[in-house]
């Protein structure tokens, strides 16, 4: 068995705490995504729990003093799992686990289930600002811009001005729903991992939805339908439209980011991938899954920028 969790003293603390006791009935490490934090599913008392320990570099993004905040206020709302410890200093949590389980229901139920969840989220008062979504996502793709071929991020330009002259809308925003970060228990889901969590335009979670979960137009049209409660305008899908090309961005940019160079952009299509992270197939587990999702989210967003339906968003959507 690995090392007990609570041999790191803060962890112990955080145990005493929150359950009076340090000893752990057992502990098994669980994947910690991309943010690079220890994460284990601990038994106190025989019940399960998730304790997550944040990795040791902070800087504006990676803060739990924000991430935290968050955290509580989504579980007070019934979005997330219960906090039953949070210390920002010591970067350690302790919430109510949750048994993933495979959804039963038809795509559908999905779609209005994660659309009801979303307009809860942003809903929620008290998420603080951080930067503006678009120049920090900007700043991202200079940083992935080294690691494709010269000129593969260009579209971008075109992109990130169209959507800086829309009228911004900011809510409590999550900023990363993709399918790691939702959890179904077989009767709901649940939201988790509020690392990049802060007040931003309300499409960017919509559009992170759209883009796994409602990728057709009629399932497209069940979110928007469900998160108003009445049917979309023009501009609103036009602003939707805009912004799945923002989250296909944002994905390239978190992906390529730090990865070896790829000479060239092609590689499997986003569908198939997406079909196999569907059934449970460890993709992003490697540095090479990594990138071919990362290239297979950029070529999409490349694609689109130069269809006519850019031009046609843009004419709504400003």
């Amino acid at each position: 068995m690995s090392p007990s969790p609570a041999e790191f003293p803060a962890v112990a603390k955080a145990l005493r705490v929150a359950f009076g006791t340090d000893a752990l009935d057992g502990w098994t490490p669980l994947s910690g995504g991309l943010s690079g934090a220890g994460v284990w599913r601990v038994r106190v008392g025989g019940i399960g729990y998730l304790l997550k320990v944040e990795a040791p570099e902070r800087d504006e993004l990676r803060d739990p003093h924000r991430s935290y905040a968050c955290m509580k206020l989504a579980a007070e709302a019934c979005l997330a799992p219960r906090v039953r410890y949070a210390d920002p200093d010591d970067g350690v949590a302790i919430l109510d686990h949750i048994e993933a389980r495979e959804h039963l229901g038809v795509r559908a139920d999905l779609v209005v289930e994660l659309a009801q969840a979303v307009r809860v989220l942003h809903g929620i008062e008290g998420f603080p600002p951080l930067v503006d979504y678009l120049d920090g996502l900007d700043a991202l793709v200079g940083q992935a811009e080294s690691s494709v071929p010269n000129g593969a991020f260009a579209p971008w330009r075109r992109l990130y001005a169209a959507c800086k002259a829309l009228r911004p809308q900011p809510v409590s925003s999550h900023n990363d729903l993709n399918p790691r970060n939702l959890i179904h228990d077989g009767r709901r889901v649940w939201l988790i991992d509020w690392e990049a969590a802060f007040r931003a335009d309300r499409y960017v979670d919509l559009a992170a939805i759209a883009n796994i979960y409602a990728a057709d137009p009629d399932a497209e049209a069940l979110l928007l339908r469900t998160y108003f409660n009445r049917e979309a305008t023009d501009v609103e899908r036009a602003r939707l439209w805009l912004f799945r090309q923002v989250s296909h961005i944002f994905h390239a940019a978190i992906f390529l980011a730090g990865q070896a160079r790829a000479e060239r952009l092609d590689g499997p299509e986003l569908d198939v991938l997406h079909q196999g992270l569907a059934l449970g197939e460890p993709l992003l587990d490697t540095p090479e899954g990594r990138q071919a999702y990362g290239l297979a989210r950029l070529r999409t967003a490349r694609a689109n920028i130069g269809s006519p339906a850019f031009e046609a968003a843009v004419a709504v959507a400003v």
